[in-house]
């Protein structure tokens, strides 16, 4: 039987640029839902659509990135292919580039253990992040951010607002997603558009806003 892809859906109330992650030419999700890094393999489709509560207004109806993944690894994997590839993902706070501090390389395996880099997550996230297991790669991706497009009518049944997300039930919806993306005429890994969620100042420091993705309010994870 020919690969048919899974179509993962979710809402993504909390875009600030680290999960996902679509800086340096590739995009990563790294921290946040657990359950669908632990599941989705190479090729299938991550979808993050927007919330009605959005600091951009109500995008409930429109997608903010969408990601076809290329590689799954483990933490201790990722921490490895970012020292050697891509050291930009590790999260270097005091940097006055912000794609710099939202680095989503967040677990330093040196010492063989997770030890947790500074970064947009803290140690109350960290059980969450590492019962994930594992780091979703893509190198052809759609990034939207704060200009996300919107869905046509046929395909918003993909949308969910609430927490969780959705996988089994868009199965009908795969290809014809796939093509309305198509349509678009996009080149991939490109970014259309900015986060929409600022958590960081200029010099570093967390915000209060921050608290947002704290395990008990952030509605992300």
């Amino acid at each position: 039987m020919p690969f048919m892809p899974k179509l993962y859906t979710y809402c993504i109330p909390v875009d600030d640029g680290a999960a996902p992650n679509p800086y340096w030419g590739v995009c990563t999700l790294a921290i946040c839902k657990p359950a669908i890094r632990r599941t989705a393999q190479c090729g299938d489709w991550v979808v993050g659509t927007g919330s009605k509560r959005s600091p951009i207004g109500d995008i409930s109806n429109r997608v903010v990135y969408a990601m076809r993944i290329s590689k799954v690894l483990t933490f201790q994997q990722y921490d490895r292919w970012t020292k050697k590839f891509n050291p930009n993902k590790i999260p270097k706070f005091s940097h006055s580039d912000v794609r710099r501090r939202l680095g989503d390389s967040i677990y330093d395996y040196s010492t063989g253990r997770a030890r947790q880099r500074r970064g947009v997550h803290n140690s109350k996230n960290k059980p969450t992040d590492l019962r994930g297991k594992n780091v979703l790669i893509s190198d052809h991706f759609f990034y939207f951010g704060n200009r996300p497009r919107i869905l046509p009518p046929r395909l918003r049944a993909i949308v969910k607002q609430t927490q969780g997300h959705r996988v089994r039930r868009n199965r009908p919806f795969i290809t014809p997603f796939l093509r309305w993306l198509k349509s678009l005429n996009l080149q991939p890994n490109k970014l259309y558009g900015l986060p929409a969620t600022k958590l960081m100042s200029n010099n570093g420091d967390r915000r209060c806003d921050d608290a947002k993705r704290d395990l008990k309010t952030c509605s992300v994870c």
